[in-house]
Order: structure tokens, then sequence, then C-alpha cells
């Protein structure tokens, strides 16, 4: 066990992917962890299952937060169970499928999902987040990236400035809020993912190959750890080095440089 022990935690979307590693991670850092769910019952279920085997503890709880109603329930399942919180990590999040040819039904779900719900989810958890606690969002890479998916990079850039605004309001009482923003990582929702395709983006990430949801986890549980004590209204990115410019032989700089001092410093 870590440094959670005693701690309380919430993380949305935690039947899959990123949020099933990051429950996974607390719990076994000591923190008592409510899995919530939308639609993925059964797989919230075998999170809490494999987090029980690993010995953690923690409750399942199935809510549409994208509704007023949801965020409420939740909010009274951690008042039942927990009392109080000490870790709330918004990661629930979904993408377009309409990406450039979004229609106004998908466009408000996804901001309703993605940015009103970790708002008011926040919000309404505040009378429970204890002193110190912790806020922690999942972001995304392409806020700084112009990728294809228009609606949902203008989800994660709002998330990003909720953190900072809320970071600077609930630093008196010791409460740090911070995003993270993961690149391209392997999940279920990546299925398209081949290794032909997995190898295109290695090349163009600076640590060489794609993510994995243990990548992201790892920096959510320090987040959440009294080490980061200091750290709070900063979007940490958590890529690998997605996109920080061409590598290698690609790199046009290389070009104008002297072969002496490529060779000299091992540049390829």
């Amino acid at each position: 066990m870590g440094d959670l022990t005693g701690r309380t935690a919430l993380v949305t979307g935690a039947s899959r992917g990123i949020g099933r590693s990051i429950a996974e991670r607390l719990a076994a850092d000591g923190a008592q962890v409510a899995v919530h769910y939308h639609t993925g019952g059964q797989a919230a279920a075998q999170t809490l299952a494999a987090i029980e085997h690993a010995g953690g503890r923690g409750f399942v709880v199935g809510a549409d937060l994208g509704t007023d109603q949801g965020i409420d329930n939740v909010v009274a399942m951690l008042r039942e169970q927990f009392g109080n919180l000490d870790i709330l990590v918004n990661n629930a999040a979904m993408m377009s499928k309409g990406r450039d040819r979004i229609d106004g039904e998908e466009f408000d779900r996804i901001f309703a999902v993605n940015v009103r719900a970790p708002f008011f989810l926040t919000q309404r958890a505040l009378p429970l987040l204890a002193d110190g606690g912790r806020v922690i969002t999942v972001s995304s890479a392409a806020t700084r990236i112009a990728l294809g998916d228009f609606a949902y990079a203008m989800t994660k850039g709002a998330v990003d400035v909720m953190s900072r605004v809320l970071a600077n309001r609930l630093g008196e009482r010791g409460i740090t809020v911070n995003a993270v923003a993961p690149g391209l990582t392997v999940t279920d929702m990546s299925d398209w993912l081949d290794a032909d395709s997995a190898a295109a983006m290695a090349r163009v990430t600076a640590l060489n190959r794609v993510g994995y949801p243990d990548d992201i986890a790892g920096v959510v549980a320090y987040l959440a750890s009294g080490n980061a004590r200091w750290i709070t209204g900063q979007v940490i990115d958590v890529s690998g080095g997605l996109w920080l410019g061409p590598r290698g032989s690609g790199n046009p700089w290389l070009s104008l440089l002297p072969s002496a001092v490529t060779a000299e410093n091992g540049q390829p």
C-alpha cells in the first residue's frame, strides 16, 4: 500500500481503459475507491473485483453524469458510503462520431458529459471534499494539436481552464486542482489501432511508442499523493512527447547544422 491509506476517491468512467487503471492504482496505493460507470455495469464490477482481489476496497456507482439527477445520485452515494471525499478524478468523457460534421444534438451531449459533468460534480462534491484534497481531471493532448475532432478538443480546452480557475479558488483550503493530458493511449476505445498505426504514432512520439493506461494512472496517483502538494493549476502532458516536432532524419533543423556538430551530439 502507498501513501493514500485511509483516503477516499471517486473515479468517473472507471469501468474500462484509463479510468479503470486509475481506480486500480489509487486502490493499490491505499485509497477506498468509488468506481463510477454509466452503461458498463459488468465492466465496473470487474474493476471492483480486481481492486478487491488485490486487497483494496471500494464500491460501484452507476449514473449518467450528463444529467443533474445522475450527478446528485453520485454525490448522495459518496455521502452515504464515505461521508467525505479526498480525491476526485474526473475521467469520464466521450468523443464525437460526427467530428467536423457533428450535429447539434451530439455537440450538446459531448459538452454535457465532458464539461458540464466535471464542473457540476466538482461543485456539488465540494461540501464533502476534505481540506487538502485533490481534484484531477483527464484532459487531452488534442488541446495543443490540431486534430479532426473539433468538439472533443474544445471540451478538453474547457476543463483545462476550469482546472486553473478552481485551483485559484480552492487553494486556501489546501485543495490542489490539476489536469493530465494523455496522447494516444491503447484502450478498448482504440480498437482501430493496428501494428502499422501504432508504429506510425510511435514515429511522431518522442519516447517512441504509444501510451498505455498505466502510464496515465501513475501520474494521477502522484498528483493524488502528498508528494504533489505544491503542484496546482497545471495541465500535465502525459503523452510521451507526442508531436513535439520531427524526429531523427526527418528533422529539418539537422540539415542546417554542420555535420561535426550533429556527430558530436550523437544526432542520427
